[in-house]
């Protein structure tokens, strides 16, 4: 295997197909630490995976000889990141990947082809859906599931048929969020998959700001997902979902309307204060205000005011700061609703013209 290749083309094409590699642990090194790298004419293929999910990358370069290795991630990437721009040059000579720019030359020992785990692509119909939305969908929804392994079903997206469209929800048993996407037809009527967050987080690092379709393959166990020469593919999570659907509180009394930025902005300065996992931000509406408060025995206490439009009871209600930044941030347009029963149950977050988009905080004791 012999290929030339612009350095910042590499670069992108290790990194991305490397945050699916096994993290190095102790011990002699194995070929799931490795990136499996063929070269067929002028296109080389990354490959990287941890058996749960796997990305592939097609990039393109000046070929000279075709063949395959599995060459160190870390070591691969790094070397590459290091090298001056402009083309570099890899060889693979018997055991060993040579990476030359310039004056500098690296050589690495590779890890046997044969050892690198046979994966196999999902085989079913491709459906498609607009980048951009799932994007946006995806930022605003993968926020909220766990990450505690403990209970992996809440480590995972659900995608569900709604309607005529899509839509991704995502729980860690203190939050949730739900955002529908009401003209992407990607399942068929009531079909839902259970997708790993982690996997997600990653198609949406690849999308970005999003531009074209998102190519979609759902197979029994696996899904792909296509954007433009790269392909993320993950296994399925297998478990109930749970019933989410019942603890969306209907038509809550009281409703508060205040500036998204300015919110974010007070939340961002009282949130100072918060040390520990237990403090909570106390808010009180009232009908042309909203006041934060957090108070810190150790350290001291602050409040701000807000301006704000309040129907409903007077009261006051805690939530945890970084759970509420959360659910703001992912709200878009200028304003955020939030939307409450008591003091003691589920509040809802979301746009005054998004209806899309639903994010639900249970509150702390105040």
């Amino acid at each position: 295997m012999k290929f030339r290749c612009e350095r910042d083309t590499l670069s992108e094409a290790l990194g991305t197909a490397g945050r699916a590699v096994v993290a190095t642990r102790a011990g002699r090194p194995s070929a799931m630490e490795g990136l499996r790298m063929s070269v067929s004419g002028n296109d080389l293929e990354v490959v990287g995976t941890d058996f749960d999910m796997t990305i592939r990358v097609v990039a393109e370069v000046s070929g000279t000889a075709d063949g395959v290795c599995v060459a160190p991630a870390r070591l691969l990437t790094d070397a590459v990141r290091a090298v001056d721009p402009g083309a570099v040059d890899v060889d693979l000579s018997d055991d060993e990947i040579k990476v030359s720019r310039g004056r500098t030359n690296y050589s690495f020992r590779t890890f046997p082809a044969d050892d690198f785990p046979r994966l196999t692509e999902v085989d079913s119909e491709p459906l498609t859906c607009p980048a951009a939305e799932l994007s946006e969908a995806l930022a605003q929804v993968v926020r909220a599931a766990s990450s505690d392994d403990a209970r992996p079903v809440l480590t995972g997206v659900l995608m569900a048929a709604e309607g005529e469209g899509l839509r991704l929800v995502a729980t860690d048993g203190y939050r949730l969020a739900r955002r529908d996407l009401p003209n992407a037809k990607v399942l068929a009527a009531g079909q839902q998959v259970l997708v790993p967050s982690k996997s997600l987080a990653e198609l949406s690092r690849l999308l970005g700001s999003g531009s074209g379709d998102v190519t979609i393959r759902l197979g029994e166990h696996d899904a792909t997902f296509e954007v433009g020469t790269t392909k993320v593919t993950t296994r399925l999570l297998v478990g109930q979902f749970p019933n989410y659907a019942n603890l969306i509180p209907n038509n809550p009394p009281n409703r508060l309307i205040v500036g998204r930025e300015p919110l974010l902005d007070a939340l961002r300065r009282v949130k100072i204060l918060v040390r520990d996992l237990t403090a909570h931000v106390k808010l009180t509406p009232r009908a042309d205000g909203l006041e934060l408060t957090v108070v810190n025995q150790e350290l001291g206490r602050v409040h701000e005011d807000v301006e704000a439009k309040y129907e409903g009871t007077e009261m006051s209600i805690g939530f945890n700061p970084g759970y509420l930044m959360e659910g703001v941030e992912a709200v878009a347009g200028d304003e955020v609703v939030i939307e409450t029963t008591d003091a003691v149950k589920a509040a809802t977050v979301h746009g005054t013209d998004s209806p899309e988009f639903l994010y639900l905080l249970m509150p702390t004791r105040v």
